[in-house]
């Protein structure tokens, strides 16, 4: 499990690529690779991946091809950055709300606003997740937990503050990029039940 609060920003050395496999080098800033032990669960831009090695403060990852087709990890290049959370353990403050690492579908960046101090990006989903996404609520996007801002049919924006900026790959963001998205569990079963029920539209 994690929190979606991301603990900082690492960097794609390399990508090689096999039969229905990519495997990821990623190089993390040193003091979070410590105690990293192969097995071990770590968010990469809100996706669930396993050490498969380390070498200093590279880890290697494995992604297999549903992986790559359901999320935006199929479009990395070396040099990208991604942001990164190990873990939660228990104990752990949450600072954000519960993630799986479960990444739903991907979103994309329709509009970016940034007056000073302030930073608001617009996204567009597939219109079958439309349903879960409401004002103020959780979401989840490229592994950092966010609050839901304005929502207009399958839009809706979030608003950044400098610190967020500054721990996250949200400073690199371009119109037209694509991000991972994670609906968050509770709002899913609220609605599915609700829907089962006969109230609301119909489940996708």
């Amino acid at each position: 499990m994690f929190t979606g609060i991301v603990q900082g920003v690492a960097i794609v050395d390399n990508i090689s690529t096999a039969p229905g496999l990519s495997s990821f080098s990623i190089r993390f800033p040193e003091q979070q690779v410590h105690h990293v032990t192969t097995g071990a669960s770590v968010s990469i831009d809100g996706t669930c991946l396993t050490v498969t090695r380390q070498e200093g403060r590279n880890l290697y990852f494995d992604a297999m091809q549903e992986t790559l087709r359901l999320t935006t990890l199929g479009d990395l290049k070396p040099g990208d950055r991604v942001n990164f959370e190990r873990a939660a353990r228990i104990g752990d403050e949450i600072g954000g709300h519960l993630l799986s690492g479960h990444v739903h579908t991907t979103a994309d960046i329709v509009a970016i606003d940034q007056p000073e101090n302030n930073c608001t990006i617009e996204f567009q989903v597939p219109q079958a997740w439309a349903r879960y996404i409401f004002p103020k609520g959780y979401i989840a996007i490229n592994g950092a937990s966010l609050t839901i801002g304005e929502v207009n049919d399958n839009r809706f924006n979030v608003h950044l503050i400098p610190e967020t900026l500054r721990a996250t790959t949200f400073a690199d963001a371009g119109v037209g990029d694509r991000v991972n998205i994670e609906i968050d569990s509770q709002t899913q079963t609220i609605v599915d039940t609700l829907a089962r029920m006969g109230y609301g539209r119909p489940a996708p």
